[in-house]
């Protein structure tokens, strides 16, 4: 069931520039959500109508608490970084389907703003497991936010860019160097990072559940403004297309094409 209303911003931080942490107190909502799914923010302004998709990084569920790590990006993040605490602000959510934790041995792999969903996942198999797994986390230079809270649920490895710390290069580079092993990857960042995650999966003969990124308007599957080409036929479009805010955003990597 979608909870829908206004919500209390417990806490509003800016982790490094241009990107914000957020705890919004919403205690059914945080009840039914799991890692990988993503809540619908509602801006004030009248004029931007559509709801702003954001990830769901962090659950609470002793406080009722769940927590967004976001990146300016438009109008609509810019006006929520200007949220603080004792605000409200509107939602929906929990939406999508998140990640099924999977027995065996887990590789996370984040890239750029598909980190903060990662991290509920960590935690969440960390509970499940009763051990820590691995996490290949990627940058663009040496701004590493949310690096060291990983570090209670996962191993972590780095990768960026310009080489400023851990493996120059991309996740995969990483996971090459490091010589890291897995049964079961889960990804999430950019369409060419999850590309590449897709091809290495299918070379390894290893599952993997990749959680797509791309721009919505409804959030329930309704517009169909964020279908992507499936490898199966949909029943709800009858051709071989997924929405991504309904059928995801988490896939597995032979359901989908990038």
């Amino acid at each position: 069931m979608k909870i829908t209303g206004k919500a209390n911003i417990i806490e509003m931080t800016e982790l490094c520039a241009g990107i914000y942490s957020m705890w919004i107190e919403a205690p059914a909502l945080v009840e039914q959500a799991i890692a990988g799914q993503f809540v619908a923010l509602y801006c004030e302004d009248a004029s931007r109508m559509l709801p702003r998709p954001i990830s769901i990084c962090e659950l609470d569920q002793k406080k009722g608490w769940l927590r967004l790590v976001f990146r300016v990006a438009g109008a609509g993040t810019e006006e929520f970084s200007r949220l603080t605490a004792g605000d409200k602000i509107e939602l929906m959510g929990p939406l999508g389907n998140g990640f099924s934790l999977e027995d065996g041995e887990p590789l996370l792999i984040g890239g750029g703003i598909g980190i903060p969903p990662m991290l509920e996942l960590a935690k969440a198999l960390y509970q499940k497991r009763g051990k820590k797994g691995k996490a290949v986390l990627g940058y663009r230079d040496n701004t590493t936010f949310l690096a060291e809270e990983f570090a209670p649920y996962a191993e972590v490895f780095l990768a960026s860019d310009d080489g400023s710390v851990g493996t120059k290069g991309t996740v995969l580079d990483a996971i090459w160097k490091q010589g890291l092993l897995a049964d079961i990857l889960y990804a999430c960042g950019p369409t060419p990072m999850l590309r590449g995650i897709q091809a290495y999966a299918a070379k390894q003969k290893l599952p993997a559940q990749i959680s797509l990124e791309e721009r919505m308007a409804c959030g329930i599957g309704a517009c169909l403004a964020c279908v992507c080409q499936s490898t199966q036929t949909d029943a709800h479009t009858h051709v071989k297309n997924k929405r991504i805010c309904k059928d995801g955003p988490v896939f597995y990597a032979e359901e989908v094409e990038l």
